[in-house]
């Protein structure tokens, strides 16, 4: 079996997203996932990997990352990041469908049949516009599409919106109400009337259900270390199950401050690269829940070694995930088969809405719960005429 080749594809609908379809010579293939600075992404693919791919055996995945680990690039997650994680998603998926076999296999087997999910309080636009600096208004405004506009719940009637999560079984949310006050102070203060408006949605979920909801708090990244001290010092009567990203991941020194402002979990982080990066950050001592995400630390190759180095010190991984329904498929199988995994994320708004429009044969969320999909690889598939689409952007390589 040999790589034959390389497609990639956006959508005007979702530019933030990007995906790779790797076929092999006896026409079996594999489609991988990844967001953020999709042209960039896509460029590196056939500028640089393609060539490197073609006429490979697929099964040799770490043959392969191991050769597609670029002179600059190698670490971070950047755009070349981004793409081997696509292909190495896109690597597994093909060999799962060749062999027969779920990717949860691939990685060892189960270790639980299905495990706790969170929804992560996005609405149903929050992946479609372009990216910016600040992330408090992405899809505000648009109008709502459908029942679970999260991002305005929890903005407004976070009480309501607690109690519609436990109506599902949803037993843990994420919020991040914080983000307006970085955007005017670029996260060096935080005034206090500024604070208590931020404190309110903690406050309405605590008086609507009580301590039946864990609440995640996500700062994004956007503060200094005093003012995320500050906030973490302001969170401590709502009891977060964590604070995630409340500073940039690389800064030692502000994690150290954190810690000591703040008995929750410390939470990150999303926008740290590969295993080196990830073990400098495990070995400080100060996090807590390693959370990788797959499409932006070199796929469940790197994904995986990563939660190793978790588990030897002995912390839980729980995966990031708000982006597309294969990435989602993707964690998925990595958190089922991990034994040191804690809990999923998913954007509910996501995944009754807009992941339904492109994909098929989703992971089954129900009672509070993910399970696998059936059938071989991810099991979840883009439909049939995705790469046909009126606003496909499509790119091939091949020998």
């Amino acid at each position: 079996m040999r790589i034959a080749k390389v497609d990639t594809l956006r959508l005007g609908e979702f530019p933030n997203l990007f995906w790779v379809r790797l076929t092999a010579d006896d026409g079996t293939e594999g489609v991988g996932e990844a967001f953020f600075g999709s042209r960039a992404a896509v460029a590196y693919i056939h500028e640089s990997a393609a060539d490197i791919l073609i006429g490979r055996d697929p099964r040799q995945i770490n043959a392969l990352n191991r050769d597609l680990t670029p002179y600059v690039g190698y670490s971070g997650s950047g755009a070349e990041m981004r793409g081997r994680s696509a292909i190495d998603m896109a690597l597994h998926d093909l060999i799962g469908r060749a062999t027969g076999l779920p990717v949860h296999d691939l990685l060892g087997g189960l270790a639980r049949p299905s495990i706790r999910v969170y929804n992560t309080c996005a609405g149903y636009r929050y992946v479609r516009e372009a990216p910016r600096q600040v992330t408090a208004n992405w899809g505000l405004g648009a109008g709502a599409e459908g029942p679970y506009e999260d991002l305005d719940a929890f903005l407004n009637e976070a009480g309501d919106l607690a109690e519609s999560l436990l109506e599902m079984g949803v037993t843990g949310m994420k919020i991040w109400p914080f983000d307006f006050a970085a955007e005017r102070s670029r996260g060096f203060d935080i005034s206090p009337a500024e604070l208590e408006t931020a404190l309110e949605p903690f406050r309405k979920i605590r008086r609507a259900v009580g301590h039946r909801m864990d609440i995640m708090a996500e700062l994004h990244g956007h503060w200094s270390p005093p003012a995320a001290a500050r906030i973490a010092e302001a969170l401590t009567d709502a009891r977060p199950f964590w604070i995630e990203d409340a500073i940039r991941p690389d800064n030692w020194e502000g994690f150290q401050r954190l810690r000591q402002a703040t008995n929750a979990q410390i939470t990150a982080s999303e926008t740290v690269g590969g295993l080196r990066d990830w073990t400098r950050l495990i070995n400080s001592g100060f996090v807590d829940v390693v959370m990788p995400d797959l499409g932006w630390c070199g796929g469940l190759s790197e994904a995986r070694k990563i939660a190793a180095v978790a588990e030897a010190r002995g912390l839980p991984v729980a995966p990031h995930d708000c982006t597309g329904p294969l990435q989602f498929a993707a964690s998925v199988h990595f958190v089922l088969a991990m034994p040191n995994a804690l809990i999923q994320e998913f954007v509910r708004a996501f995944y009754f809405g807009w992941y339904n429009e492109i994909a098929e044969n989703l992971p089954e969320v129900a009672d509070g719960r993910v399970t696998a999909p059936a059938g071989p690889g991810f099991g979840t598939r883009l439909k049939t005429g995705v790469f046909d689409r009126a606003d496909a952007e499509t790119v091939s390589s091949t020998a």
